[in-house]
């Protein structure tokens, strides 16, 4: 959680408030892979990448 704060800390002073959907799309990503890494959906979701 410190680094979620680090980042936030980071675009909130520097103004870098393009880096929003950025940290948002790479979190998501992540997720998908994560969530999907167990299950009979995996085949599919790499054939996407």
């Amino acid at each position: 959680m410190e680094f979620l704060k680090d980042i936030w800390n980071l675009i909130k002073e520097r103004k870098k408030w393009w880096l929003i959907p950025a940290v948002i799309v790479l979190f998501l990503i992540g997720a998908l892979i994560f969530l999907s890494s167990g299950s009979a959906v995996a085949p599919f979701i790499y054939t996407v990448f």
